[in-house]
Formats: C-alpha cells, sequence, structure tokens
C-alpha cells in the first residue's frame, strides 16, 4: 500500500480522495494553485504543496511541477482524479519512470482507449457491439465518402476527444466542409490532436454506462450500470443507478458482456464503458474512461462499496472487492455555478454556502463559504446524490436537498435541475438525450 499520495486534482475530487486516504491511513498531499488557496480540502490534506500561477495549464497541467511536488514531499504514488492528466498517458508513464504509482490502468491502456477509433476497433473485434463508425478522415473529402457509406445524419468526433467535447452532428453534405474545419480546430486545441473521426448519428439515444473494476491479472467485474441520459451540450447533469429500463435483465447482460470483453483483454484498473442504446433496444461502443468517473457516487450509494479506496487498492496491486448487491436507488445532480440567463459559467466569491445535511442525501464539494469561484477552471460547485429505497424517494430527496441548499454570490443551475427532476418524463423515465434541450426551448 503507498505511504504517501499525491493529488493532482482540484476541489471535490481532490476532496474525495483525501478522504479515501484518510480510510486507509495514508498520507495525502494536496497541490493547489493560487487560485484554490481557499479550498476545504487543503486543511484535510496530510501536507500541501502551492503551485505557482492560477491557470490549469501553470497547475494542474503543468506536468514537471506535479513529478516535482512528488519528489520534494516524498510522495510514492499519485491519485489525477478526472480531467487535467488523468487520462494523459505520457504523464502516467513519467509517474511509473520515478518509481511511483500512478493510480490508474497501465498506461498502454490510457493510449489505447484515450485513441476513439483504436478503442472502436478493440472492443469490435472482441465482440462488443458498436455503430457503424469511420477510421480517422483526414480531409473533408475523405469524409464527404465515409459519411455517403454510414449514412446521414453522421457525429463528428475529434479522435483523441473526451466529456462531449467537440462533438457536432453534420446532416448532409453541405454542412460537412466547415463542419470538419470548425471541429478540426477545436480538437487541436483541446486535445493536441486535430484528428477526427465519424460514427452513425443515433438520433435521441440514452446513455448507459457500465462500472467495471480490473485488477492487475486482468480479472475484471462490473458494478452495474448508472444511466448518464439527462445531458446538456453532451455534458452529464443528472445520473442515476440502477437505470430506469424496464428489462433488468437486459441491463444485467450489458454489465455482464463489457466485463468479460475486458477480462479477455485483460484491462487492469477502474474504468466506465460508455455506451448509447437506440429506440430499439440496440447497444454501441461510445467510449471507455480509464479512470474514476464524476458520477462514481451513484455507484457507491447503491452498493456500499467504496470505489476510490478500491481504485487504490487495485492500483497498488491487490485483488477485486467483493461485489455486493445493488439496494435501492440513487440519484445524483450536478450543481453548477451558471448564469441561467446566458448558460455561461458565473463567477465571484460565494458570500452563502451552505450545503443541506440531510437523511438519505450525500453532497460532495470542494467549496466552503467565502471562497471564490474562479473562471479557470470547470464551475462545478458540488454533486447532490438523494438516496431512497425506491426511485420516487431518491428523487424527492434529491429534489428537496437541491431546494434547501443555500448559495448567493454567485448564479447556478439548480432551477434547471429541479426542472428537469419535476418534470413527467423524467419522473416516468422516459429519457433521451435530447431531453434537457427540448425543456430549456419550451
Amino acid at each position: 500500500m503507498p505511504k504517501r499520495i499525491l493529488i493532482a486534482n482540484r476541489s471535490t475530487i481532490a476532496r474525495r480522495i483525501v478522504r479515501a486516504c484518510n480510510a486507509l491511513d495514508v498520507e495525502s498531499v494536496a497541490v493547489y494553485s493560487e487560485a484554490d488557496a481557499g479550498a476545504p480540502h487543503l486543511k484535510e490534506a496530510t501536507e500541501t504543496v502551492a503551485l505557482q500561477g492560477v491557470t490549469a495549464m501553470d497547475t494542474y497541467l503543468n506536468q514537471g511541477a506535479l513529478l516535482d511536488a512528488m519528489q520534494r514531499t516524498g510522495a510514492d504514488a499519485l491519485h489525477p482524479g478526472y480531467g487535467f492528466l488523468a487520462e494523459n498517458a505520457e504523464f502516467a508513464r513519467a509517474v511509473v519512470a520515478t518509481g511511483a504509482t500512478f493510480i490508474g490502468p497501465s498506461p498502454d491502456w490510457i493510449s489505447s482507449m484515450g485513441d476513439k477509433v483504436s478503442a472502436r476497433e478493440l472492443m469490435a473485434q472482441h465482440g462488443f457491439p458498436t455503430f457503424e463508425a469511420s477510421k480517422d478522415v483526414t480531409d473533408a473529402h475523405n469524409a464527404l465518402s465515409e459519411a455517403a457509406r454510414i449514412g446521414y445524419p453522421v457525429m463528428l468526433k475529434p479522435v483523441g476527444g473526451g466529456g462531449g467535447i467537440g462533438m457536432r452532428v453534420v446532416r448532409d453534405e453541405t454542412e460537412m466542409q466547415l463542419a470538419c474545419q470548425q471541429t478540426g480546430a477545436l480538437a487541436a486545441r483541446a486535445f493536441d490532436d486535430a484528428r477526427l473521426y465519424l460514427e452513425r448519428c443515433v438520433e435521441r439515444p440514452r446513455h448507459i454506462e457500465v462500472q467495471v473494476l480490473g485488477d492487475r491479472a486482468g480479472n475484471v467485474v462490473h458494478v452495474y450500470e448508472r444511466e448518464c441520459t439527462v445531458q446538456r451540450r453532451h455534458q452529464k447533469l443528472i445520473e442515476e443507478s440502477p437505470a430506469p429500463l424496464d428489462d433488468r435483465g437486459e441491463l444485467d447482460a450489458l454489465a455482464q458482456q463489457a466485463a468479460a470483453t475486458l477480462s479477455e483483454l485483460g484491462y487492469d484498473g477502474v474504468g466506465t464503458v460508455e455506451t448509447l442504446r437506440a429506440g430499439s433496444g440496440e447497444y454501441g461502443f461510445l467510449e471507455m474512461n480509464t479512470r474514476i468517473q464524476v458520477e462514481h457516487g451513484v455507484t457507491e450509494e447503491v452498493t456500499g462499496l467504496d470505489l476510490v479506496t478500491a481504485q487504490i487498492r487495485l492500483a497498488d496491486g491487490k485483488g477485486l472487492p467483493e461485489i455486493p448487491p445493488m439496494h435501492g436507488h440513487a440519484v445524483e445532480a450536478r450543481l453548477y455555478a451558471e448564469d441561467p440567463r446566458t448558460l455561461m459559467a458565473s463567477t465571484g466569491r460565494l458570500t452563502r454556502f451552505r450545503p443541506p445535511e440531510m437523511m438519505g442525501v450525500r453532497v460532495e464539494t470542494g467549496y466552503i463559504e467565502g471562497q471564490f469561484v474562479t473562471p479557470f477552471y470547470d464551475p462545478l460547485l458540488a454533486k447532490v446524490i438523494g438516496r431512497g429505497h425506491t426511485r420516487e424517494q431518491a428523487i424527492g430527496r434529491t429534489l428537496v436537498a437541491l431546494r434547501g441548499f443555500a448559495v448567493s454570490g454567485v448564479h447556478t443551475n439548480a432551477p434547471l435541475l429541479m426542472r428537469v427532476l419535476e418534470h413527467p418524463d423524467f419522473l416516468a423515465g422516459t429519457l433521451d438525450t435530447e431531453f434537457v434541450s427540448r425543456l430549456i426551448q419550451t
């Protein structure tokens, strides 16, 4: 077991990792930027290291500064959290080269799954369902040819992308030239990789993902599924487990197939297999995230399994934990600092920030009252997770918690989240990825 873990992240996930370190009796080192000097997890960590600067490039994406902090503090492991460098194979290899443990899968897995085209091909070769797609498209002419083969509409995506960034629906030939130019430029800026690919566009799908755990011996198990269909701009807003589908056998079969495929491949860490489900019931591989997910708490609430401590133990070479059966239901709402009129990030000082304290509600946050929400990072304020014996009870607790979450100094998306949770279609489990877009337009 590592003796001291450096946490190469910030806010909510950094605080969550500190808690896991404490549970394992492992020391934690929290790095922080000048903008995050007042974050609550800094007082909870064993040691802190200031990073010079405020931008992500200067701090949480600064590989040299992070490796130097490891060396200076004697950390023998690094946890990347999510975002930033969590899925950067080069950084993972640099950590391993120092003799320390990178808390994630082997760097080669980060590379192979980070390339969306190769990841799709790998999963398809081993029998996991995929929708029709192209290899890399090098220019608009190549894209037009591939789109004609697949059939419009198509989804144009960055090969090295993630988190829904840069995804774009192209409905006919006239849109393709400009779409390739704009999406390629965005991909080059966001991922330092301008390559694109095309995928059959599934209209109004559900987004269902499977949580998996793999040990260093290549044994893989699943920890059931999460429904992540409620999204805006391809970014998840509300997640839940179990998925509100009538056919439990269908979901179990999907989860078992994901685990079996990755076991055959020898995957060795925590990961999430993301899929789209067409209205016909057909599933297709979307991507695999080789890290802990933002929404991991949903699975923890319906199983009692601590996924972050499991991740640390697996990276240390320990065996797979026993997977408990699911019990009850959990619903998570992502509370963002966001202007409800412009839908842009809202920044400022949190003059009031008082999370609710309720039975059956878990709030994960990296903020405290008086802290500033800056423009330098993702504006996620908190994750509000309601747990109940039934889906209705879990939804109700999440809704009441959002109503009772007192925030002043910035705007939040709480009104939108509450509209979703109260909507008859959501309550009925009648979901698709365009649900929020239609709701906003009404």
